[in-house]
């Protein structure tokens, strides 16, 4: 069976994890179907020796360095066809969603496409609930390939990103360099993101989307942001649904508090610090 996609896994300790996402990726696929290429960067515990006793569909690439940029990079020197499939380790992924990407990627038109997301939501704070509930409405959301996991692209796709500069949110930036008529949300493909399951962990990481948000908007050669959220958003999501007015405070609180907190690392130019929520690789 001919190789359908080249999944790129950029994992920085994810020992936790990695088998989780591997394993759903291989489960179904026959001999030869998959290309799977984890590259372990800057690694100190046995995410490489974990991912390499997941079969022949792997191959594990380290690199010294702790930076999803370089382990991008590193991944897409190893690859050999389009489609392309970049996941992140911390979710989750069967070998029928990489199908129905790779099929979506082949049609005329199509440059970059994202799964739809579940959210598994349990075991979450009502702070978390609450949250998530406002941010997954919101159209920018609804619509972008962000906040995924998981991005694919064809070749003419990855031509389009190649040479966007380093920044953090490099999912937002990857999203916003196509028009809506470039980009599918795939009906047939499901990941699953793991949410924070704390209301700190939350915070940590709304800062750090906060500040590449900031990023994009002033880095040169990036794409000029439209996933701010407006207020006239958050007024229809009310509109639609008035029980969700106390959610939209919560959303509107946290969101407010992570600017503030993202102003800092703004003003100094701190795009590389990584604030990570450990709690939802529990």
């Amino acid at each position: 069976m001919p190789v359908v996609a080249t999944v790129i896994i950029p994992a920085h300790n994810e020992a936790r994890v990695i088998g989780r996402l591997i394993g759903q990726l291989v489960h179904d696929a026959g001999p030869g179907e998959l290309h799977v290429i984890v590259v372990a960067n800057g690694c100190t515990d046995d995410t490489a020796e974990l991912a390499s006793a997941c079969g022949p569909m792997v191959r594990v690439l380290s690199i010294p360095t702790p930076s999803k940029r370089d382990a991008l990079l590193a991944g897409d020197r190893a690859a050999r066809s389009f489609p392309r499939i970049y996941v992140d380790a911390d979710v989750e992924l069967g070998t029928k969603d990489i199908r129905a990407l790779d099929e979506a990627l082949r049609r005329p038109g199509v440059l970059a496409a994202a799964p739809h997301r579940v959210l598994e939501m349990t075991g979450r704070p009502w702070l978390v609930r609450w949250y998530y509930d406002v941010w997954a409405r919101l159209p920018e959301v609804r619509h972008g390939l962000f906040g995924r996991g998981v991005i694919g692209m064809s070749a003419a796709g990855h031509a389009r990103i190649a040479d966007l500069p380093p920044l953090l949110s490099d999912d937002l930036a990857w999203s916003l360099m196509f028009a809506p008529s470039e980009r599918m949300i795939v009906a047939g493909a499901r990941a699953v993101v793991h949410p924070p399951r704390t209301s700190a962990d939350l915070l940590r990481r709304r800062i750090r989307v906060a500040t590449g948000v900031a990023q994009v908007d002033r880095a040169a050669g990036a794409p000029s942001s439209t996933a701010r959220t407006q207020p006239s958003d958050l007024l229809a999501i009310v509109r639609r649904e008035p029980r969700m007015a106390p959610r939209v405070i919560v959303f509107m609180g946290v969101a407010m508090m992570a600017r503030w907190r993202g102003s800092r690392a703004t003003r100094q130019g701190d795009y590389s610090t990584w604030l990570r929520d450990e709690s939802s690789r529990r």
